[in-house]
């Protein structure tokens, strides 16, 4: 009995982690960007960026004046919830895709070694079904709760740190493209340039143009 109240414990605490961490079915804004993202093709010529809020607010296409440069990121999502939409990109066999996430997953209290293990299984996927799809992983980037708090980060700033350094030993481990975008917009404090953003959290067009710039290399 004892037993029995225990794993029924543990699968209750399971779930409500689930549901707080999982944007599909909670987020109206996710759920119309991914159902349009279903229903949009993908081919072998193109370039996917795939990611979170910092992703889904760029205009892509025009940063690389490249149509086949398609923009796949959703406010709020997490690595968990990339790689339960990756059906639609994968059956397309794109020729390359750009991961860049992570910081809602520290937002919910996950540590960096589990989005370090959440990415591989989202890497070993695409692998697995676009075998000859180039893999590019971006760092997470900073943040600064000096120009806005936010509740969820804070004192999370080592967390982004740890976890970028499991997110590089997952990319040397399968032979994907480590990208370090952290040191470009980090200032002498550790946060996030003051002078890119305008909530502590998102970029400005400055930042995009130095994310688009570093990674220019990769996408032509």
């Amino acid at each position: 009995m004892k037993r029995l109240f225990l794993f029924a414990m543990v699968s209750l605490t399971m779930a409500v982690a689930w549901a707080q961490t999982t944007p599909a079915n909670t987020d109206p804004y996710y759920a119309r960007r991914a159902t349009l993202f279903d229903l949009l093709p993908v081919s072998h010529d193109d370039i996917i960026m795939l990611g979170n809020s910092l992703t889904d607010g760029a205009e892509w296409n025009e940063l690389f004046c490249n149509p086949h440069v398609k923009n796949r990121g959703i406010v709020g999502d997490i690595v968990q919830g990339i790689y339960e939409r990756m059906e639609p990109i994968l059956v397309g066999q794109p020729k390359k895709i750009f991961i860049l996430t992570g910081v809602n997953d520290v937002s919910h209290g996950v540590d960096g070694d589990s989005i370090g293990r959440a990415m591989e299984k989202l890497i070993v996927l695409i692998k697995t079904r676009s075998p000859q799809t180039k893999i590019y992983l971006q760092s997470m980037l900073p943040f600064n709760n000096e120009v806005r708090l936010w509740k969820l980060l804070k004192d999370r700033e080592q967390v982004v740190i740890d976890g970028n350094r499991a997110l590089e030993r997952v990319a040397l481990k399968h032979d994907v493209v480590w990208i370090d975008l952290f040191p470009l917009f980090v200032d002498e404090n550790g946060r996030l340039r003051a002078d890119l953003t305008n909530d502590g959290l998102h970029l400005m067009g400055p930042g995009y143009i130095i994310w688009a710039d570093a990674i220019r290399r990769y996408i032509n």
